[in-house]
């Protein structure tokens, strides 16, 4: 791409806007001390003036003095997105600069691992709450979870420009924002924004091997790029065995799998479209030692069926790997979560030879570690089985904790007997 600005459809930041001046709950004082990125609507005791999303709220201690600075969205419970902790300071160009830059100074050492799609910017853990960037070789995908971001879009692509100079530029809006975003300003969700257009299948390296992601339709920004470390943990563990990757989506841990020597792969998800993704991603890769040799067998069939139909037919496999969706998405559902992944267990079990590798894996942010966890080992125990832990991990280097709300994922590695 020429070394030129980008030409962007919104980019009305510059434009000066009156500042909310904002005072909080003395609970919401001492947890904004603590740096925490939100604050919660109930938690406003006064604001000067109604606002728009994406204006600046100052909010001001009991004494009146500066306490942080972030991003209005009226049309969400979590009304202030905290930018700015402590002193104040100009948003602009180049604070977001600043932020991005520092942001990917944290994974430049991916690179030396033959790696090129990652999580540049994750939310709320790199100081940027509800904005997620990332990386798919040249394509770039923004992702917002509040309207608020949208003012700031130009500045950020410039950044971005400015940085890698990349080929395309998508964004991608959560699902409570989508509707309100398009109508007010004409963005869709998969949209690009700015450079070429984006073909459905991006190639990227991830640990050397080639992957395909689809920025415009798939899910979360097109791969699941958080369970890169866990996939290369699966891949030292796979000579001579069969594996079950379970949810497979599109093959990610059935690939490493492979790499690793696997006797054979079976990848099975309900849907067909990712199993298809699933079975080009193996073709990216037949030069690659073991990848060829190995037998990949994908299924299109519900997770639960297919783990009782196999039992019930005495199918047996030396490495189950259970990688499912969020269960619990609210408090109210956190009890049937919990419950959901004893039996989750229990089935892998099913289809488990003794001494095989059970990998299960926890996206739920709302199910503690340790509730995850207790629930793994009470189905091993009901089934009447032994466990021996050989890990327990988390986030990836893309993907770091810096506030309880913002780990989620979890993962246990054991050998079961």
């Amino acid at each position: 791409m020429e070394d030129m600005k980008p030409t962007f459809p919104i980019n009305d930041s510059s434009q000066p806007k009156r500042n909310i001046a904002v005072r909080v709950t003395e609970n919401a004082e001492t947890m904004i001390r603590k740096h925490h990125p939100w604050i919660f609507d109930q938690s406003i005791t006064y604001q000067s003036h109604a606002g728009e999303a994406g204006d600046l709220a100052v909010i001001f201690d009991s004494q009146r003095k500066f306490l942080a600075l972030g991003l209005w969205d009226p049309d969400s419970v979590i009304r202030i997105r905290i930018l700015q902790f402590s002193k104040p300071a100009e948003i602009d160009q180049d604070w977001f600069s600043a932020k991005i830059q520092a942001a990917y100074t944290l994974r430049d050492v991916l690179y030396a691992q033959h790696t090129d799609g990652y999580r540049l910017v994750f939310g709320e853990n790199d100081g940027l709450p509800g904005l997620v960037i990332d990386r798919y070789a040249a394509v770039f995908v923004i992702k917002i979870y509040s309207a608020a971001w949208v003012r700031y879009l130009g500045w950020i692509a410039e950044c971005l420009h400015n940085m890698f100079s990349y080929r395309s530029l998508v964004i991608r809006l959560s699902r409570n924002i989508a509707e309100k975003v398009e109508e007010a300003y004409g963005i869709r969700d998969g949209a690009v924004l700015d450079g070429e257009p984006v073909a459905e299948r991006v190639l990227f390296r991830e640990n050397g091997l080639t992957f395909e992601a689809d920025p415009i339709r798939g899910h979360k920004t097109g791969f699941y790029l958080d369970q890169r470390e866990n996939r290369a943990r699966v891949e030292r563990l796979a000579a001579g065995k069969s594996v079950l990757n379970v949810f497979s989506y599109n093959g990610g841990f059935s690939l490493y799998g492979a790499r690793g020597k696997a006797k054979a792969v079976t990848s099975v998800d309900l849907n067909p479209l990712a199993l298809e993704s699933a079975r080009r991603n193996f073709a990216y890769n037949l030069d690659t030692p073991g990848i060829k040799a190995c037998q990949h067998e994908t299924v299109v069939a519900d997770a639960f069926a297919y783990l009782q139909k196999e039992a019930s037919n005495q199918g047996k496999f030396d490495l189950v790997i259970l990688d499912p969706p969020m269960f619990a998405q609210n408090q109210s559902q956190i009890d049937r979560a919990i419950a959901t992944y004893q039996n989750l267990t229990r089935l892998g079990l099913g289809v488990l030879n003794p001494g095989g590798v059970l990998v299960q894996a926890s996206c739920s942010s709302r199910v503690s570690s340790a509730d995850f966890y207790d629930a793994i080992y009470a189905a091993v125990q009901r089934m009447g089985r032994k466990i021996h832990e050989i890990e327990r991990t988390g986030h990836p280097l893309d993907h770091p904790v810096n506030f309880p709300e913002g780990a989620y994922l979890k993962c246990l590695f054991a050998r079961i007997e």
